[in-house]
């Protein structure tokens, strides 16, 4: 149905083309309205006689009338522009629905006539119908205007018109506008979200020519105007839903036991909900769904959930809304939107234009018929008092107690039967015409009973339960209990029963659980009468039916595994004979082929005179605790098996490691060149790791020094260790620099180990130039110290020896002087767990300045002073450049 332009007015057909409504032909105003031809409300009105109708009765050329309140004469059909803003009513114009069609004859007969007539008088009411609800829109805006503005009706209407002109929209828009100001409702919000979110656009004709205000607002006007549900359908259907892909919509009124009752629909044929008009309690249907879990639910595409609703095989892949209609705490019902295909985006919007629109359903169900509305009796009181008073267990009647914006907050008890007995010894006096709150605060618990009652009191779900806990105050004391309770929801009120569990009843019960848990089952055995009374779960752990017949005692042994016929003899021995407690376990065959580990305590029962008159004990499947058992023990002896081996790797490690790098290094023969160095290994075998050093003269006089750290610990790190050291050692001999053994060294750690990786520092000496060529893969800068003042040696690139299986390494030279002292270390000397690198660096920097010490005092101090606190191995090389000897 159009709703961008409507028709402005309508015409009634008369012979000679004459309007009723129209006055004698002059120039006069209809109405009182305004000097432009407007009426009060701001509908164009005729000017009688200003467009002569022409021969025939056909429509004429410019604006017909609107007949309003107050203008006489029937309502016309109209054939000319359309008035902006009226939602829902449809366009005219030859051919359109109402339209006279000009040039037609006119019917053969008077039946023909009449027939015309009546189709014609339809249209008009169907036209009328459509464009009362945007009218009802105006009047209430124009109400607005003359109650902020103390305007009278026609200053009103004109005062709307100039606003509209003023502001460039139609008078529809704005009267949607000032109404959503005055109200600030539900409406209100979900119009100022929609603008909100997606801009000025909103504004714009979006599909069916109206704003979001305008149609959420005419849907709201149909709704109060309407006479019963099925109209308030209709109306938001075409007004609301239909620009939003919508073809069809259900309005659900909840029932006793969760039934739901087709109290409206639009879109939908009459058969089909005829076929629809009842849903009994726990059929799972969308709008069920919904109901019991009291919010919006989306469905894309019903017939993959396999949900049953009305209209759906008519929709077959239509997707589905269902969300709530809920008042003051109470669900009433369902609203359920049908789309062809998947729904309305999920925008916060689209979903508060919903909620606005259930807020509606929602006095409609309170207010107005369906076609057979289940009764909601205003106050059941007497008769449900009646039926509390005919039950023989505790019962107390329920209303919701709701605060000033129509919250649920609590419930009245307003009857508490003559059977009533409180949990906490109180009277019935003191309980009845309080809050539920106020009675049994603990009720509000998580998941108590409190949220019992409002579930079913808010959907009408009845609610049942065995042993609920249930703990009442008394006194600000505690008083714990169980009860089988059950709630049902009568109209506006609540019937709550329990029925308390008795001492007995619960500590049986409470006993009967504890033997299932635990899989023990207890006897008694009376020895002068031969009365054997076992447990039902002594009956199960044996595999016998409850109705064979129980074993004695002394025929234990037949029941069990023949290796185990000993113990059950001493058990037995000493139970019956030297009268004193035992127990044992044994193994049970049981009849159905099971064989289950048991442990039996028992104890004997001595009369006044010390003779033996009864056995009583219990049996326990300890099946799971045996197996755990075997399986500990199998798990202990494979971990004593990894730890000895763990020791013995470790241990081969540590002497793999003493024989490859002793804590000290013997004198090499390099001229005016000092070397010292310390190793420390760590001190737990598990910790042992891959740190190396070597200084070494190779063939052509130069010295190598190296210091490395293979990253791990164990047998893997020490070979790995030995790998690169003796790889670099070979390396050497080639005469390469720094820079290409390490490149070479990285080609090895990545391809000829079993995935080793290492930081190393690699230095080549000439002893005749006194200059030291250097290069490292990731690893601590060297420290120089040069006239008792110490610092690090400006870091050159290098990456980690076998990260990457190419890479280059930069290289860089120091000019040693006289007594200058090059340390090169691990991490092991420096590494903290609470402190950075950094700062670990400056702390070394600064003790290693110190002066009036040797070479090997100096590496003394080093390891005497390190602040290290990870265990791990560490490594210190010393190079001091000496004063040349005197010749002589």
């Amino acid at each position: 149905m159009e709703e961008g332009r409507r028709d402005a007015s309508l015409r009634e057909d008369h012979p000679g083309g004459s309007s009723s409504s129209a006055g004698p032909s002059g120039g006069g105003r209809v109405g009182g309205g305004s000097a432009d031809g407007r009426s009060p409300d701001g509908f164009p009105r005729e000017v009688p006689g200003s467009v002569p109708s022409p021969p025939g009765g056909a429509a004429p050329a410019g604006p017909v009338p609107v007949p309003r309140s107050g203008v006489d004469g029937p309502p016309a059909v109209a054939d000319g522009p359309a008035t902006p803003g009226l939602p829902g009513a449809p366009a005219g114009g030859p051919g359109g629905r109402g339209a006279s069609a000009d040039g037609d004859d006119p019917p053969a007969s008077g039946l023909g006539r009449l027939a015309a007539t009546v189709a014609r008088l339809r249209e008009e009411v169907l036209r009328a119908h459509a464009a009362a609800d945007g009218r009802a829109l105006l009047e209430m805006a124009k109400g607005v205007l003359m109650e902020r503005l103390r305007l009278s009706p026609v200053q009103a209407a004109r005062q709307l018109d100039e606003l509209a002109d003023a502001a460039g929209v139609p008078p529809l828009e704005l009267a949607a506008d000032i109404v959503n100001q005055a109200a600030r409702d539900r409406l209100s919000d979900a119009a100022r979200d929609f603008l909100a979110r997606v801009g000025d656009g909103a504004r714009e004709p979006a599909g069916d020519g109206s704003s979001v205000a305008v149609r959420l607002r005419t849907a709201e006007s149909g709704a109060l105007a309407a006479g019963d549900t099925q109209a308030v359908a209709r109306a938001l259907l075409e007004h609301a839903l239909t620009p939003l892909g919508a073809t069809a919509v259900a309005i659900w009124a909840s029932g006793s036991g969760g039934s739901l009752r087709l109290a409206g629909y639009a879109g939908i044929p009459a058969d089909e909900a005829v076929r629809w008009h009842y849903v009994p309690p726990g059929v799972a249907t969308p709008a069920r769904r919904a109901l019991a879990a009291r919010d919006q639910l989306w469905f894309d595409d019903l017939s993959a959930t396999g949900l049953p609703s009305v209209a759906h095989r008519l929709l077959p892949a239509g997707g589905r809304v269902a969300l709530p209609v809920e008042t003051q705490g109470r669900i009433l019902g369902v609203l359920e939107i049908c789309w062809p295909g998947a729904p309305a985006q999920r925008l916060p919007a689209v979903r508060r234009q919903f909620d606005a629109l259930a807020e509606l359903v929602a006095h409609t169900l309170e207010t107005l018929p369906a076609g057979r509305p289940e009764p909601v009796p205003a106050d059941p009181g007497p008769e449900l008092v009646e039926l509390a008073d005919s039950l023989y267990d505790p019962a107390l009647v329920l209303r919701a107690e709701s605060d000033e914006r129509g919250r649920l907050v609590d419930f009245r008890i307003r009857h508490a039967n003559p059977r009533f007995t409180d949990p906490g010894g109180r009277p019935r006096g003191a309980v009845a015409g309080a809050l539920l709150l106020e009675a049994y605060p603990l009720a509000a618990e998580e998941n108590g009973l409190f949220a019992k009652v409002e579930h079913v009191h808010a959907t009408g779900e009845p609610f049942r339960a065995e042993g609920m806990p249930f703990t009442a105050i008394v006194g600000q004391v505690r008083v714990p209990t169980t009860a089988d309770v059950s709630i049902s929801r009568h109209g506006r009120e609540v019937l709550l029963i329990w029925r308390l569990a008795g001492e007995t009843a619960r500590l049986a019960h409470l006993l009967r659980h504890a033997q299932r848990l635990g899989r023990i089952g207890g006897f008694e055995e009376d020895l002068t009468t031969g009365r054997i009374i076992w447990s039902e779960q002594l009956f199960s752990l044996h595999g016998l039916p409850a109705t064979a017949p129980a074993v004695p005692l002394e025929q234990l042994a037949s029941l069990a595994h023949p290796d185990d016929t000993a113990a059950i003899g001493r058990f037995l021995r000493t139970v019956l004979h030297h009268r004193r407690p035992a127990s044992t376990a044994f193994r049970l065959q049981r009849p159905d082929g099971i064989t289950r580990h048991i442990r039996v305590v028992a104890e004997p029962v001595l009369d006044a005179d010390g003779r033996l008159v009864a056995v009583r004990g219990a049996f326990q499947d300890i099946s799971a605790q045996h197996w755990t058992e075997v399986a500990l023990a199998a798990t202990r002896d494979q971990l004593a098996y990894s730890e000895q081996r763990t020791a013995e790797r470790n241990r081969l490690a540590r002497q793999l490691q003493q024989a490859i790098m002793p804590p000290a290094h013997g004198p090499i023969d390099a001229p005016d060149l000092d070397i010292a160095v310390r190793y420390r290994p760590a001190e737990d075998d598990s910790l042992v790791g891959g740190d190396w050093y070597d200084a070494i003269v190779l063939p052509s006089k130069r010295v190598l020094l190296s210091v490395g750290d293979v990253a791990g610990h164990g047998i893997e790190a020490a070979t790995g260790m030995v790998a690169l050291r003796n790889a670099l050692r070979g390396l050497a001999t080639t005469g390469a620099g720094p820079a290409q053994l390490l490149g070479w060294l990285n080609l090895v750690a990545h391809h000829l180990t079993d995935q080793v990786t290492a930081t190393a520092i690699c230095a080549l000496y000439d002893t005749e130039t006194r200059v030291l060529r250097w290069a490292r893969a990731g690893h601590l800068p060297p420290v120089l110290i040069r006239g008792g003042r110490a610092e690090t040696v400006p870091l050159v690139r290098g990456l980690l020896l076998g990260a990457i299986g190419e890479t280059e390494y930069e290289e860089g030279e120091i000019q040693l002087e006289q007594d200058d002292v090059l340390l090169l270390y691990t991490d092991g000397l420096i590494e903290r767990k609470d402190r950075s690198l950094e700062d670990s660096l400056e702390q070394l920097v600064a003790l290693a300045g110190r002066g009036g010490a040797t070479l090997e005092q100096r590496l003394d101090r080093l390891l005497t002073h390190s602040g290290s606190d990870t265990d791990d191995d560490t490594c210190v090389v010393g190079v001091r450049l000496r004063s040349p000897d005197p010749v002589g």
